[in-house]
């Protein structure tokens, strides 16, 4: 949208920046989540849930320049193009850290009326999910995380393969290259089809997303079982692991986590759901390890790292709402909830607000009724991928939680009273009323818990 002279002569250095961090885990829905809330603040026709832009004190909201030269700009337009264009599709996922600065111009209210308008930065700071898992290891030694993850690989895809390589081994053989880097990734693939397969807990998630440092000492090495550990090639990979925490993991929490103001964690729960009580309890454990690290106030080498800075406000958020009828949304949420009591009762013990909710940023379906067996059952209706249309009703989710965590915890193979499906739904063909950004659930909701105390 057009910006005018007196807006863009208003901005000045002192301005207040807020840092708003995105995250969560593969297939969470993280950059179409960064692309619909940035067009529907420039476009506010759908956002009468924050109440800035209800009641007209947020008068402008433009694009800005990216303000760290050393950070990529998070590729708005290209995305968004995607959502919205003649042939709409999911635009690819995040890859690395990027940003996006959005500025906005303020009518001020109350006593400070008189002073004019204000302005404020909000730089969004997309970053993979999979690095936040890596906070676990930060607090663990080669050897605990070794037995964790040889613990909880059984029955993934991959584990056997990985397996049968570790039994080729000679614990006492001299340490060469060749067999360090054919484990690496014998190990890589492993992580890689258990996340495809939508295991949740996967580790170092580097090897997963490694960016830059593919190949590098850093992320050459494996889990070992405890007698490999005292030979030459255990040796090594407790030196390269020890390298990664400090030179990969820090640093990286260093420079981009400890500047964040408020923070968002996307979880696909009904993915979780859909394939079954191992993937939730994994989902759920997986969460409250690394979700402790937003509590303020945490004794350790984060707390050391983040000083006196506090995360203001965390809001948890199950994607894919619009794959549900709206009767069922409160039962997500609620699941939501549950899983992730832990972690939630840790941060607001230590005063950081937080709250759970239900949404999709971009809405997909329109809500439909299935008629079957006598009954009228509320679905959703979607277009697929190829093409087609299609009407799904996944399944009833229970009110009670419990129906479903407590099962998990204990090990269950299978839900006893439920199937619960998904589709692929791709995104629907829009058209846009000026004004509008695209059709989404709830979130204006999640905008006015997380930046509408500062509008």
């Amino acid at each position: 949208m057009g910006i005018g002279s007196d807006v863009i002569e208003g901005l000045g250095l002192s301005d207040p920046v807020l840092r708003l961090g995105v995250t969560g885990l593969s297939r969470a829905g993280k950059t179409v989540f960064i692309t619909s809330l940035v067009a529907n603040l420039l476009e506010r026709g759908r956002m009468h849930g924050l109440r800035a832009a209800a009641d007209g004190r947020l008068r402008a909201v433009w694009l800005q320049p990216q303000p760290d030269d050393t950070i990529p700009r998070f590729d708005y337009e290209r995305h968004l193009a995607a959502l919205t264009g003649p042939r709409p599709h999911w635009p690819d996922g995040t890859r690395h850290v990027s940003q996006l600065r959005l500025s906005m111009r303020l009518e001020r209210g109350g006593l400070f009326s008189l002073r004019g308008a204000r302005n404020l930065h909000l730089d969004i700071v997309d970053y993979p999910g999979e690095w936040l898992l890596d906070l676990r290891l930060m607090e663990s030694d080669f050897a605990q995380w070794s037995d964790e993850v040889l613990e909880r690989m059984s029955g993934r895809p991959g584990a056997d393969d990985f397996a049968a390589a570790l039994a080729a081994l000679d614990p006492a053989a001299r340490m060469t290259e060749p067999v360090a880097l054919s484990l690496a990734e014998t190990y890589s693939d492993h992580l890689a089809r258990a996340r495809a397969a939508g295991w949740t807990d996967c580790t170092p998630g580097r090897f997963l997303i490694p960016g830059e440092l593919a190949g590098s000492p850093a992320l050459t090495f494996a889990p070992l079982p405890a007698p490999m550990r005292e030979g030459p090639l255990g040796r090594e990979f407790r030196r390269r692991f020890d390298a990664y925490k400090s030179r990969v993991v820090r640093p990286f929490f260093r420079e981009h986590f400890a500047r964040i103001d408020r923070q968002i964690v996307l979880v696909d729960v009904l993915g979780a759901i859909h394939r079954g009580p191992a993937a939730v309890e994994d989902m759920r454990r997986a969460m409250a390890d690394v979700l402790t690290a937003f509590r303020p106030g945490r004794a350790g080498w984060l707390a050391q790292l983040l000083g006196t800075r506090r995360v203001e406000r965390i809001l948890f958020a199950a994607t894919k709402a619009d794959h549900l009828h709206h009767m069922q949304h409160p039962a997500l949420t609620a699941i939501l909830t549950a899983m992730l009591r832990e972690a939630r009762d840790r941060a607001d013990f230590q005063g950081a607000r937080t709250e759970a909710m239900s949404l999709a940023a971009l809405r997909a379906t329109t809500e439909d009724v299935i008629h079957q067996n006598g009954e009228d059952l509320p679905a959703v209706r979607g277009w697929l991928p190829d093409g087609r249309q299609a009407a799904l009703y996944p399944g009833e989710l229970p009110t009670d939680p419990g129906q479903l965590l407590h099962p998990a915890r204990q090990g269950a193979d299978a839900w006893l009273d439920g199937d619960y499906a998904i589709m692929d739904f791709a995104p629907a063909p829009l058209t846009l009323r000026p004004g509008d950004g695209p059709p989404h659930i709830r979130l204006d909701r999640a905008a006015e818990f997380l930046i509408g105390d500062r509008l």
